[in-house]
C-alpha cells in the first residue's frame, strides 16, 4: 500500500535498547511499535478504550499477529508506523500496519493485528461496541470491509 492509503501514523525514534547485536531493531519490538500505534490510533478517533473496559467488562484479545520484514530499521532512525482498520466483523477488528522512515516512502515492514472483543469474565466473544464501529466508520470511510 502507499503511505497515502493511511489516515493515521505514529512517529518513533529507535532507541538503543530496541536494537540487537547487528544494530538493527530486534524482531519482537515490531509488535510493540504496532501496539503503541494502535493505541494512539484509538486516541485519534477519539475512542476511550479504557473507559469501555471499565464500563462493559469487555476487552480485546489479540488472536493474530503477522509481521513481514522488508528492510532493516537501525538505531536512532526516525520511523512512522501507519495504521488503518481494514475489517470489522461482528466481534473482531483487523488492523493493517506499515513502517516507513519518516519523510520517505521505502517500506521497512508490514503487519496485521486481529483483535476479538471478549467478555473478561467468561472470555467468550462479544459484539463490538457500536460507538467504536461508528467512530472507525467515520474516520476510515468506505475503506473498511464489513
Amino acid at each position: 500500500m502507499a503511505k497515502s492509503d493511511f489516515r493515521f501514523a505514529w512517529p518513533f525514534r529507535v532507541r538503543y535498547a530496541e536494537v540487537d547485536g547487528q544494530k538493527i531493531v530486534f524482531n519482537a519490538h515490531y509488535l510493540t511499535y504496532f501496539d503503541t500505534a494502535i493505541t494512539e490510533y484509538f486516541r485519534k478517533l477519539p475512542y476511550d478504550y479504557m473507559g469501555q473496559v471499565e464500563r462493559t467488562g469487555e476487552d480485546y484479545h489479540t488472536v493474530r499477529t503477522l509481521v513481514e520484514y522488508q528492510q532493516p530499521i537501525e538505531f536512532d532512525e526516525d520511523i512512522e508506523v501507519h495504521v488503518r482498520t481494514s475489517r470489522m466483523g461482528r466481534t473482531s477488528l483487523t488492523f493493517l500496519l506499515e513502517i516507513h522512515p519518516k519523510d520517505a516512502d521505502d517500506l521497512r515492514a508490514t503487519g496485521e493485528v486481529v483483535w476479538v472483543n471478549a467478555d473478561q469474565t467468561t472470555h467468550s466473544s462479544a459484539s463490538l461496541p457500536e460507538e467504536l464501529v461508528e467512530k472507525i466508520t467515520t474516520f476510515e470511510g468506505e475503506r473498511v470491509e464489513r
